[in-house]
């Protein structure tokens, strides 16, 4: 994972767009079209909505409504790790069969 350089006039987040190289890796599809709904505003938004924070060890995504964390993902050497304690229903839309 890259983090972002930080300039004085830079955001200090990037858009959940940042999440679909990571989580789709690990998922084995398109994971901005999920739908999180946060459990502290209890607002369903598209992941791509979310605002992620990069400038640390690992990605941390906030609800653009309420700020409330969502999603952690964090990697090590062996594991990738994904905490969604911040959500309560994490929706992924079916394929059309």
């Amino acid at each position: 994972m890259s983090t972002t350089n930080v300039g004085a006039d830079d955001p200090s987040w990037v858009d959940g767009n940042a999440l679909a190289g990571p989580l789709g890796e690990l998922m084995g599809t398109d994971v901005t079209v999920a739908e999180l709904t946060c459990a502290g505003c209890r607002t369903t938004r598209p992941l791509a909505a979310m605002r992620v924070f990069d400038r640390a060890p690992g990605l941390v995504a906030r609800c653009p409504g309420c700020e409330d964390v969502v999603m952690r993902l964090v990697r090590t050497a062996e594991r990738a790790l994904v905490d969604l304690r911040g959500s309560l229903v994490v929706s992924f839309p079916l394929p059309n069969a």
